[in-house]
């Protein structure tokens, strides 16, 4: 990808992983409660999952090209920092406006309780991870970031 470095290959391996396994513990469960029915809560993870899908596509309109599950960095000359609104307010939007709120979503829709007290911060976890690995490169390739 235009010459760019790679980093955290198993972090990302494993936050997809993760991702995978959430949905579907979040789909097993729900099918075991029952999860067909309508309800505040499932109303309120449908908003919840609607909005994270609006700033996803959002983000990847925004980035274009260079967006990715991945952490790629490119030679300096071939990308520079997204200076947008969302990107000014919030410097990881991606992770706290879409990935979030989509799991949340996804467990209050379902009524997958036990997913989102174990499966939740388990994800969280490896984003942590994932964003401080990402605010420690971004650091050493852009100066003003």
């Amino acid at each position: 990808m235009l010459g760019a470095t790679e980093y955290g290959q198993r972090n990302s391996a494993l936050l997809i992983i993760a991702h995978f396994v959430f949905y579907f513990a979040c789909i097993a469960e729900g099918y075991t409660k029952g999860f067909f029915y309508c309800d505040e809560l499932s109303m309120l993870g449908a908003a919840l999952m609607t909005f994270a899908m609006c700033i996803l596509y959002t983000v990847i309109f925004s980035l274009g090209k260079f967006w990715t599950v991945k952490l790629f960095i490119a030679k300096k000359s071939g990308q520079s920092l997204n200076r947008g609104l969302l990107f000014k307010v919030f410097k990881h939007p991606n992770y706290y406006l879409s990935i979030v709120p989509e799991l949340i979503g996804l467990g209050l829709f379902l009524h997958a309780s036990y997913s989102l007290i174990i499966g939740f911060p388990l994800y969280i976890i490896l984003l942590a991870i994932r964003i401080k690995m990402e605010e420690h490169i971004m650091k050493q390739y852009f100066q003003n970031y």
